[in-house]
């Protein structure tokens, strides 16, 4: 899925959650003001079924009473006794509430208050005061999203269930952005889009993006399959977490063997990359934990995200894949032109480490395919 796309695949979420009605909504605020304004305008709008909570404890209660799980919550930060981010970590180990969309609905703007709700599994991030119209939309679109996902996983616990492989029920296509786990500053697509937009919102600067992608992807997909694709983008993803620990860092996986990673901090970016790439970084956190010489990665130069606006934001990501794809592009180039000699004669390859593409054309022309000619 590419960047541009995502407005048209938020609004194709919208148009689904249209056709849902009734759906239930939990409001948690200490204001009761803001509770009565929230309830009214939202069953006013939607034919939603809102319930009110002034406080976490409340919140807690009224999830345990429900006859079924919420379809959405709203959560306020700032709150007596326990806060919003404590109570949505505490709502993350609800099984009936790991996948709900959760938007935090406040007035903390510090980088913090978003860095540590998205980190514990917010969907979304709504600064006060807000546009019930805008509220409406990202309610719809976040719910649309999980429905989503949760058909997915009961499609992959079908498949498990009956002992079939993963590919004959639910392939993983190569620009699928898939969901991964275990990695503490990782997000997935759609969240990270909303993080990115709420630093643009808020008009934070000093961030730089950094693209980085599988190299030879796409043969690789072709090459491995599908589980073994997804273990390397598992792999490489451990691999980013590993190398830029130390680091004020988020990322995500975009499909197509592309991650984007944002990192804050001028001073922190320039010390990294002065001295050493992050490309280079991961490629040796790779060669450390990977058996699979195969699996290749490349990085990008750093863009600078100017967040005036979220369009920006969007545009700023775009480049920085674009970097790691202009990059992939040149080795390629480089390596095509190193495989013929001064007259144009195809040469024999090198032995030693064979990158993806060498192996594919190999395997399919055979050893002694005029690939070799001496």
């Amino acid at each position: 899925m590419s960047i541009e796309g995502n407005s048209r695949f938020q609004r194709k979420m919208e148009i689904r959650a249209n056709k849902q009605s009734g759906f239930r909504i939990l409001v948690v605020d200490d204001e009761p003001s803001i509770l009565e304004v929230v309830k009214t305008a939202l069953e006013t709008l939607e034919d939603y079924q809102v319930s009110t909570a002034s406080n976490a404890a409340s919140a807690l209660d009224v999830i345990q009473g429900a006859e079924k799980p919420f379809d959405c919550i709203l959560l306020d930060i700032q709150m007596p006794d326990m806060n919003g981010i404590d109570l949505l970590r505490q709502l993350r180990v609800i099984p009936e509430y790991v996948e709900t969309p959760v938007l935090m609905l406040t007035a903390m703007s510090d980088r913090k208050y978003i860095d540590d709700a998205f980190a514990e599994g917010a969907t979304d991030y709504v600064n006060k005061p807000f546009d019930f119209l805008e509220l409406r939309s990202r309610i719809k679109c976040a719910y649309s999203l999980v429905q989503s996902r949760r058909k997915t996983e009961k499609s992959m616990q079908c498949a498990s269930d009956l002992k079939c492989k993963l590919e004959t029920i639910q392939q993983l296509d190569f620009e699928d952005p898939i969901s991964l786990n275990g990695l503490k500053n990782f997000l997935r697509y759609i969240e990270f889009d909303n993080y990115a937009a709420q630093l643009a919102r808020r008009k934070m600067f000093g961030s730089q993006a950094i693209s980085v992608i599988l190299q030879d992807a796409d043969l690789f997909y072709h090459h491995v399959g599908c589980e073994g694709f997804r273990d390397a983008i598992q792999d490489v993803a451990s691999c980013i977490q590993g190398a830029a620990d130390d680091m004020d860092f988020v990322f995500s996986y975009r499909g197509k063997g592309v991650f984007l990673i944002i990192l804050h901090g001028q001073k922190v970016t320039d010390s990294i990359l002065g001295t050493v790439s992050l490309g280079e970084m991961i490629g040796a956190q790779l060669r450390q934990h990977v058996t699979d010489e195969r699996v290749e990665v490349l990085a990008g130069e750093p863009v600078s995200m100017r967040l005036l606006s979220r369009s920006t934001a969007t545009g700023a990501l775009k480049r920085a894949i674009d970097c790691a794809k202009d990059l992939e592009t040149e080795i390629r180039k480089n390596d095509y032109a190193k495989s013929f000699d001064v007259d144009g004669y195809c040469l024999p390859p090198k032995k030693g480490k064979k990158r993806v593409y060498e192996r594919v054309l190999r395997e399919l022309f055979g050893e002694d395919s005029y690939l070799n000619i001496e």
